[in-house]
């Protein structure tokens, strides 16, 4: 990752070094916060923001969920005032291919119950590259040993910020492994999805991906490419994987707003298909780097142009 210059804080542009906040702030002790990870891409109309509509439309639904308050430094905010500011923050940083809003309870408060808590917004932009790494083999999963967090558990369709805690902790238990990336599953042992993405698997001429009842989070990069595949004429259905299937697949990826579209070849020490990136996996990726870059203009309500 490399840093920006500024950023937005509560309403006003800062230095990357000043952007800052008490160590008892609530959202540091306990947690509480709800964030968005959202592409920026080059185009032929200059920089775009991928679906930034949908990724606001989608934390302000999680601050819901949270009880907070829409109110930074003395002013409402609701998606326009969010959409505008994300934008800003994009103009006004050169390197930029992510951009990461986020609503915490910045008070500085001790305790569970944190009603009156003041709210800050910080909206980070970076250059973050290739999350996964450069790989033309595919990616090496493990089955992590720690359960994705159902929703008897916490919203788990929304991203806040304390339930990332067991990605953190499956994600690291991946690369003690040697991979690049874990499967979490839910509590009735079923594929969910990864540390930061959904997957989905081809096998028998079909695409399927686990339902929201499998307490995913309803990707936005995981729509984006339901849509897509369907449009390219797959069939895409949402239903129960079970790691069998999984590891007998004829070809598995992943998808996420930081990884893209990533093809998975082994799980578990176990070849994927032949061991080689899939052709369909290679159809649907190569036809959303289209759509993100702005050279298939069927999809480009997806676009949100900076400038």
């Amino acid at each position: 990752m490399e840093k920006s210059k500024f950023i937005w804080l509560n309403g006003r542009m800062v230095n990357w070094e000043d952007a800052k906040v008490h160590v008892m702030s609530h959202a540091i002790n306990y947690g509480t916060g709800v964030f968005e990870g959202i592409r920026v891409y080059e185009t032929p109309k200059g920089k775009s923001v991928f679906r930034l509509k949908d990724h606001v439309r989608r934390m302000v639904g999680g601050c819901k969920v949270m009880g907070f308050e829409m109110e930074f430094a003395g002013k409402t905010y609701g998606e326009k005032e969010i959409y505008d500011a994300i934008l800003e923050t994009v103009r006004k940083n050169d390197k930029v291919d992510y951009v990461k809003p986020c609503i915490f309870l910045s008070g500085e408060e001790v305790g569970l119950n944190p009603v009156g808590v003041p709210t800050s917004m910080s909206i980070t932009a970076v250059y973050m590259g290739n999350y996964l790494g450069e790989s033309d083999n595919g990616m090496k999963l493990i089955t992590s040993s720690w359960q994705r967090p159902d929703n008897l558990c916490g919203p788990a369709g929304a991203k806040v910020n304390g339930s990332y805690v067991t990605s953190c902790l499956a994600k690291r238990e991946a690369v003690r492994h040697g991979a690049n990336e874990a499967v979490m599953l839910n509590s009735v042992g079923h594929v969910a999805e990864c540390t930061g993405e959904n997957i989905f698997i081809y096998k028998d001429g079909k695409i399927v991906t686990p339902p929201a009842s499998e307490c995913i989070l309803e990707g936005i990069t995981r729509n984006s490419v339901i849509r897509v595949a369907r449009d390219m004429g797959y069939t895409v259905e949402e239903m129960e994987i079970s790691r069998t299937q999984l590891i007998t697949a004829d070809e598995v990826w992943m998808t996420g707003t930081a990884a893209e579209v990533a093809s998975v070849t082994m799980i578990d020490g176990r070849s994927i298909g032949d061991g080689k990136v899939g052709e369909v996996t290679k159809k649907i990726g190569k036809k959303f780097h289209e759509i993100v870059t702005g050279k298939d203009l069927r999809y480009e309500e997806w676009l949100d142009y900076v400038n």
